[in-house]
């Protein structure tokens, strides 16, 4: 299986791609809503692994990209949002 890791925070990105490369996943990553999306749109992906919170097109909009074009790809939304 293909996942896409779109996250911004390089220490997230690299915690969650390194968990599923060590799950036997194939993993490409992303640092923006723009690259996620290229991304998405080129490759073949199984599924996505999105941050809420990114710079430039946060990953709403981006998911909101991706539906509006017919893909169905599978989309975790992943957020570090807090009270901190």
């Amino acid at each position: 299986m293909r996942v896409l890791v779109v996250e911004d925070s390089a220490r997230l990105r690299a915690a969650v791609a390194k968990a599923l490369r060590r799950s036997g996943y194939v993993v490409d990553e992303a640092d923006n809503g723009e690259d996620g999306l290229w991304r998405a749109r080129e490759f073949a992906y199984d599924a996505v692994v999105l941050d809420l919170m990114l710079p430039g097109d946060d990953g709403l909009t981006l998911l909101r990209r991706l539906r509006d074009a017919g893909d169905d790809l599978p989309v975790v939304m992943l957020t570090a949002k807090g009270d901190a």
